[in-house]
């Protein structure tokens, strides 16, 4: 069978296919599904938690309903499923408004959906540094540029997002939205600060903003106090109309239901209704139908308690081997709920580089350049702790470890060799002229 030139079509291509790119976890999918490989990269959740008991309860309450279940529906969502988001909603603290409320395909797709409403090419995103790489490859299509603002162990830092704005203004770049997932953030871990959330609504007001909250993690707090939402706040606030808030139920439920919401604004909704349609015209009725039965007639609240408890476990064996086994020049975040911790290695290290020498040790991580816009990040690494089990937990952080301190090693041992060759050059030259001094 002849090879396809994969490039044959390139004088056909989009212009906007050159900002696209393959995110750097579904590139790692079928190094994942090799057999004996400690993963601690992908961002999963532990579906098998879930219990095939429950999933076929679920699916033998819509059977009477199976017409419907395998129908089109509206592409704004049942309205079913827009009275189980509201109830989610106000379990996170956040009041919201059936009509206020749009089913999408996953987060993901609502994410793609803003960026298609709002992002004209040349237009700018201020996202924390770094963000999550899913919305930056959902943005890329629409060749937006992308304007990073540092995060510490608080959130991302105001100060510096107000700088970054001003300087956007300067330029004559329209900064459209304000991108930032405040809760466990993906890839750090961290949690934005109370504070920080009012400031941020602050900039928002002060550059004619929105707000884009993605809050997947939410409901996965394992320790602390829950923070109110950024559109709560707002709300407090008596400004309703800048927060586009996104929700999912791949963490609470599963995610290969595919199904996530945006709640906004009326305006805001009708522009993303029109490009849902020309996207997928609906969501699944038959998953929607599916998540509706389950939060109606089960305890999704203990369902999601016990999630927590599972993934607290397999967080503290995680900080638990870091502290064990990492060498003290490596640092990490404390998450207090979530799935991720972020590791910082020494800067002359790059995670992406070493990537190939952990999977060949049967360990997988997600380098932190991919986090990044224009390429930082190089001696970061994203590592996850709720797929796999506390007992390789620690395994992989060890095999981790090992791997990072042979880097370290190596580049000693090059350091070293370079200041001997050095010594020896500097020594010749000596006897060199200490001989012709003689003649």
């Amino acid at each position: 069978m002849p090879l396809v030139d994969l490039d044959r079509f390139d004088f056909l291509y989009a212009t906007r296919v050159k900002g696209m790119k393959s995110a750097v976890t579904r590139d790692l999918m079928a190094t994942l599904s090799r057999p004996g490989i400690i993963s601690l990269a992908g961002g999963f959740p532990d579906t098998k938690a879930f219990g095939e008991e429950a999933f076929r309860e679920i699916s033998q309450a819509i059977a009477p309903d199976a017409a419907q279940a395998l129908q089109y529906g509206p592409t704004a969502g049942l309205e079913s499923i827009k009275d189980v988001i509201v109830e989610v909603m106000a379990a996170e603290g956040t009041p919201a408004r059936q009509e206020d409320v749009f089913v999408t395909t996953g987060a993901q797709q609502g994410l793609d959906l803003i960026a298609k409403v709002f992002l004209d090419e040349g237009d700018a995103v201020l996202c924390e540094g770094p963000t999550y790489a899913g919305a930056l490859n959902a943005f890329a299509a629409y060749r937006p540029k992308i304007a990073h603002a540092p995060m510490d162990r608080a959130g991302i830092i105001p100060v510096a997002a107000r700088e970054t704005l001003m300087r956007a203004r300067k330029q004559g770049i329209h900064v459209k939205f304000i991108y930032t997932v405040p809760n466990f953030q993906n890839p750090t871990g961290v949690t934005m600060v109370a504070e920080r959330r009012k400031e941020l609504l602050g900039l928002a007001r002060e550059f004619d903003l929105i707000i884009v909250e993605d809050n997947p993690y939410g409901m996965l707090r394992f320790e602390g106090e829950p923070l109110p939402s950024l559109a709560a706040l707002e709300q407090e606030e008596g400004d309703v109309d800048r927060v586009v808030y996104l929700g999912t139920f791949s963490k609470i439920f599963a995610p290969g239901v595919r199904l996530g919401w945006v709640h906004a604004q009326p305006g805001i909704l009708h522009k993303i209704n029109v490009g849902k349609q020309g996207a997928d015209l609906c969501s699944s009725n038959l998953s929607q139908m599916m998540i509706s039965s389950y939060f109606r007639n089960a305890d999704w609240k203990s369902y999601v308690k016990r999630l927590n408890g599972m993934y607290r476990e397999r967080r503290d064996a995680m900080l638990d081997a870091l502290a064990e086994f990492m060498p003290k020049e490596v640092h990490w975040t404390h998450p207090e709920g979530g799935l991720f911790v972020w590791a910082t290695l020494p800067s002359y290290l790059d995670a992406t580089a070493m990537l190939p020498r952990a999977v060949a040790k049967n360990v997988a991580y997600v380098p932190g350049e991919g986090f990044y816009a224009g390429g930082a990040g190089k001696n970061h690494m994203r590592l996850n702790f709720s797929f796999v089990e506390p007992d390789k937990i620690r395994r992989g952080v060890e095999i981790l470890a090992e791997t990072i301190r042979e880097r370290m090693e190596l580049r000693s041992d090059m350091e070293r060799g370079s200041r001997q060759g050095r010594s020896q050059k500097g020594a010749a030259r000596s006897g060199s002229r200490a001989s012709g001094a003689g003649r």
